[in-house]
């Protein structure tokens, strides 16, 4: 989500003017998002600007501090298919929790929610709203479907973490694919088009090196906030790829193999210039341990601790403590 594309809306709504809402930016409308849902797609996108005015001017200007403060923070919509079901839709047997009222009105809305669950709204809403505004904190709501008559919808505030992929391993096929559908923006690295192709990683943003080896890794820029699994196949250029993600200062660094493994690949990083307090903190082996064997067995694991970790990395300390609480840890 760009910046701009909020301060413009804002500044139609100022003007007594429709803004544009482009499916290029609120992708939860798009078509590829919304494949088979009768009730969301680039047209509720439009139906919905139609609906904005002055009044959900606090909304957006919520949505620009929130970018500009780097909160975990999320535009979200209520979408109405079927307005009279929306309003009358009460608890049943199993959701008695919410009261005797439905949704608040049969009316469309945008809104504000952060990681705190503050909500910022252009009208009062009811419970059952609430919760489900709440909600998308989850990412793309996890109870769109929950009641009759609405559905919702969520686009982030904030970016995705970047997971780079060294080396194009039949695992790294598979962490690829899990990864993109939990939404990382993946790289993948290989010098070898026979691994690293369009077919075998479809999603993933693709880098060749060129020269048969990991030697260009060295000029390609990283960012702090970066993830690196290391997958290079038969370690053949494990030590290059732990060198230039401690070097890069990567947040999260894992590499395939045991926490002893290898001790020349280690003497081979600590010459390339890691300090031993870096080479403990790459995580060896990469992955949650659950027994994980195959490659996609060990894709579900290495992706589940990436996870884990941008949950412990993006949340406040009062999610995090609610998170490790649930977790029993």
């Amino acid at each position: 989500m760009k910046r701009e594309t909020i301060e413009a809306i804002v500044e139609d709504l100022k003007a007594g003017n429709t803004p544009v809402l482009s499916v290029e930016e609120f992708t939860c409308f798009s078509e590829e998002a919304t494949a088979g849902d009768d009730h969301k797609g680039p047209e509720t996108l439009a139906a919905i600007a139609e609906t904005l005015t002055e009044a959900d001017i606090p909304t957006f200007e919520r949505a620009l501090r929130a970018m500009d403060e780097g909160d975990l923070a999320w535009l979200g919509f209520k979408v109405v298919f079927d307005p009279a079901a929306a309003v009358g839709n009460v608890d049943n047997e199993v959701t008695k929790k919410y009261g005797d009222v439905g949704s608040a009105d049969g009316q469309p809305l945008v809104f504000f929610c952060n990681d705190a669950k503050e909500i910022v709204a252009s009208r009062e809403c009811s419970p059952r709203d609430t919760f489900q505004m709440k909600d998308v904190t989850r990412g793309p709501s996890m109870h769109n479907d929950q009641f009759d008559g609405l559905t919702w919808a969520s686009e982030p505030l904030f970016g995705k973490v970047r997971v780079w992929l060294l080396g194009c391993s039949d695992a790294a096929v598979e962490v690829a694919a899990l990864a993109d559908h939990v939404g990382f923006h993946v790289i993948a690295v290989d010098y070898d088009e026979a691994f690293l192709n369009e077919e075998r990683f479809p999603t993933a943003e693709r880098i060749m090196l060129h020269g048969g080896n990991f030697d260009e890794l060295a000029n390609m820029p990283g960012r702090p906030g970066d993830y690196v699994c290391v997958l290079t196949r038969g370690h053949m250029f494990d030590p290059e790829a732990c060198i230039w993600a401690c070097q890069n200062d990567a947040h999260y660094i894992g590499m395939m193999g045991c926490a002893g493994k290898n001790s020349t690949v280690h003497d081979l990083v600590i010459a390339g210039g890691v300090s031993e307090a870096d080479w403990d903190r790459i995580k060896r082996p990469i992955g949650l341990k659950f027994g994980a064997k195959t490659p996609a067995e060990l894709a579900i694991a290495i992706v589940a601790e990436l996870v884990d970790v941008r949950y412990k990395q993006r949340y406040s300390e009062e999610a995090q403590a609610r998170h490790e609480k649930s977790l029993g840890r």
